[in-house]
């Protein structure tokens, strides 16, 4: 998953080996006199990926954002005239073989999306028709993606095992829906990047419903997702009104939304933490979506620079064993970057709680009330600004703390939410 850690020596001692380790990160050159001492430990996993630099630390000289392997198949790469194609425009579709998904029928459509700049990317989602249902619903299930590295994303996870929730996406399949699930952190595997991941959500759509082959053109439309992937659904309602006003969505339903960044990257500080595996991804991935806004790797230490290395291709479950109760101050060679305004823009810019756009989708929040991931107050927040605006909402509190239970808790009477409107049964709220 992530880049090899080097072992062939139980001593490491100088800068060459940072020089291969940060080879990624194209520095010119590092600037420091101390020398950096690298401990390898055949008994202990933990130690064996813990860099200990004595000596000074220094930061590199413009160190540039680390991008994702791209995946070798040419079907990911963007033809030359993507820019002549509108958003949500089929670029180019194959038929799958849906592996273990049984009742299945499977396409993988590309097409063409806009990134936070406004630029032309090419956008990537995984179809599966349930067998034998003509015309049916359709959900665009924003899975949990959560990591760095291409093969994250559900045009590989659904088949590589990486997938922490393939088995939950299948239920709307058992009730006869269409399911499509977009990599909605676009080609660069950008992490925290929410605005994008709304903008790429709502594309896939559109693309999905101009594919005859899968007769979905005029089927009923529901998003879904939790966590990472209800940020992303999220933030696809309340962008659809202005980015895709031609596209009508019958239900939109989130759980566990990260509806703050600002405030979660302040709360997480520089002590260790369990979770800072994902936070750290969150920077890069924020990195790779900003390079001229965020230069995130010019503030890393070697040690940042190589877990950097170490985890730009990684997934959710090797990012969170080999973050944890890591932290920045032993990544970072300066504090600095919380200082920085444009820091606390961008931040702001992918939160929910600070986008004045409003969904007119009928919409189902539920969060957990004591959440120890993903706060409360600015799902609460967002939820009562909808309601105010006139938007129809249902916004459910849980009285969990733990994140994942939340979502077992919450899924059933989403999905029973996107059936009634499904039937077309009358819109409630909460407000």
């Amino acid at each position: 998953m992530g880049a090899a850690v080097p072992h062939a020596n139980p001593l490491l001692v100088g800068r060459s080996f940072v020089r291969r380790a940060v080879g990624g990160a194209r520095l010119e050159r590092l600037k420091c006199e101390g020398t950096s001492l690298f401990a390898v430990s055949a008994r202990a996993v933990v130690l064996a990926l813990s860099i200990l630099t004595a000596g000074a630390v220094c930061a590199p000289v413009s160190a540039q954002p680390l991008y994702p392997t791209q995946d070798s198949d040419p079907f990911y790469s963007p033809p030359a005239d993507l820019g002549g194609f509108a958003p949500g425009d089929v670029v180019r579709t194959r038929r799958i073989d849906t592996g273990l998904y049984v009742g299945t029928d499977g396409w993988q459509v590309a097409f063409r999306s806009t990134n936070s700049q406004g630029q032309p990317i090419l956008g990537m989602t995984t179809v599966l028709m349930p067998k034998g249902v003509k015309n049916p619903p359709l959900v665009s299930y924003q899975a949990l993606i959560n990591s760095l590295g291409s093969q994250c994303n559900p045009s590989r996870s659904l088949f590589n095992g990486e997938l922490q929730d393939g088995a939950g996406a299948m239920l709307p399949i058992g009730r006869g829906w269409a399911i499509s699930m977009p990599d909605y952190l676009g080609p660069n595997v950008a992490y925290g990047a929410a605005k994008l991941s709304g903008m790429v959500t709502l594309d896939s759509v559109k693309a999905v419903r101009k594919v005859a082959e899968l007769g979905l053109g005029s089927s009923p439309v529901a998003l879904a997702g939790y966590s990472g992937g209800g940020m992303a659904t999220a933030w696809a309602g309340a962008l659809q009104p202005e980015y895709a006003p031609d596209l009508k969505l019958d239900a939109v339903v989130a759980g566990g939304i990260p509806a703050d960044l600002e405030e979660m990257a302040l709360s997480l500080g520089f002590a260790p933490h369990p979770g800072f595996g994902l936070a750290f991804a969150a920077a890069m991935g924020l990195e790779r979506e900003y390079p001229d806004r965020l230069p995130i790797s010019d503030q890393l230490n070697e040690n940042g620079l190589w877990f950097r290395e170490f985890t730009h291709d990684a997934c959710r479950r090797f990012l969170l064993f080999h973050g944890a109760f890591r932290s920045a101050d032993q990544l970072a060679a300066s504090k600095s970057l919380m200082d920085s305004p444009v820091a606390h823009e961008v931040l702001r810019e992918n939160s929910l709680r600070y986008n004045s756009a409003v969904p007119t989708a009928p919409t189902y929040f539920w969060q957990g009330r004591f959440d120890e991931l993903t706060a409360f107050a600015p799902v609460a927040e967002v939820a009562d600004r909808y309601c105010k605006a006139g938007a129809p909402v249902v916004f459910r509190p849980f009285e969990i703390a733990e994140h994942m239970t939340t979502a077992v808790a919450g899924f059933p009477d989403a999905w029973n939410y996107v059936e009634s409107r499904f039937r077309g049964d009358p819109v409630p709220s909460s407000c």
